[in-house]
């Protein structure tokens, strides 16, 4: 336990004695570096579960502002920070709730040019992104340098939420959605709304997917989608298989 200070004892003391986790285990999450892709719904709870967690370091790419509609579900934001940088206002919030945790923030958009310098400072990737060619652009970038992708999307009242890992056998991103959508079949929130709670809930779920795979504890989601409906309160997994022809994941 010599690598924790009092405080971090007592800070991460019910992680502790979780036998999943133990100490061996939170000094694999402090000496964890995890990328999170959107400051926003999906990534406001997941970026403040990992930093409550412990996860040493934390990056954030999002290029947008904060918006008054953003702040009824994107919850690592206030009223105060409308019109400020996301980055900087998650930066802000996230030193609140743990200030033994370092935040690189990068206040751009993850493009082509630049997804692969980024992606490859991390060990892991957090998907919060809003739209397809973000999240194309990250899985192939993923699966590329082998870096575990927990992805997660949200609509309406639905959600889903998938761990990709494909040089160990499972299917990629690509392998499950090889097409972007029809025009209109997958309005954005937008355009159809979205409720608030349920990006606590799955972005809550990638935090939790994140720390499986960082202390190896439990079955991983490589290999499943899961996809709850809130309106049902229902939770349905769907065991999902590489395509051995897939042009990203097909030859790893």
């Amino acid at each position: 336990m010599s690598a924790f200070s009092d405080d971090e004892l007592e800070r991460y003391a019910r992680h502790i004695v979780l036998r999943e986790i133990g100490g061996p285990g939170q000094k694999r999450l402090k000496a964890a570096r995890v990328l999170v892709i959107g400051a926003g719904g999906l990534g406001s709870p997941a970026l403040l579960y990992l930093a409550a967690a412990g996860v040493g370091t934390l990056g954030i790419v999002d290029d947008d502002e904060v918006s008054l509609s953003n702040l009824q579900r994107q919850v690592l934001h206030a009223t105060e920070t409308v019109g400020r940088p996301k980055t900087d206002s998650a930066m802000e919030t996230l030193a609140r709730v743990n200030p033994e945790v370092s935040v690189e923030t990068y206040t751009t958009r993850l493009t082509a040019d630049n997804a692969e310098k980024l992606i490859g400072l991390f060990d892991m990737v957090l998907d919060g992104s809003d739209n397809f060619d973000t999240r194309y652009l990250v899985a192939r970038t993923a699966a590329r340098l082998r870096k575990p992708l927990i992805f997660a999307a949200i609509g309406q009242w639905e959600g889903q939420l998938s761990t990709f890992k494909p040089w160990t056998g499972g299917p990629c991103y690509e392998c499950i959605f090889p097409e972007r959508p029809a025009t209109g079949l997958a309005p954005t929130c937008a355009e159809a709304g979205v409720l608030g709670a349920l990006a606590g809930v799955l972005g809550a779920m990638q935090a939790a997917e994140a720390v499986k795979e960082i202390v190896g504890a439990g079955d991983s989601l490589s290999g499943a989608l899961l996809l709850y409906d809130a309106l049902a309160t229902e939770f349905r997994k769907i065991r999902v298989k590489k395509n051995p022809d897939c042009p990203v994941c097909g030859a790893l």
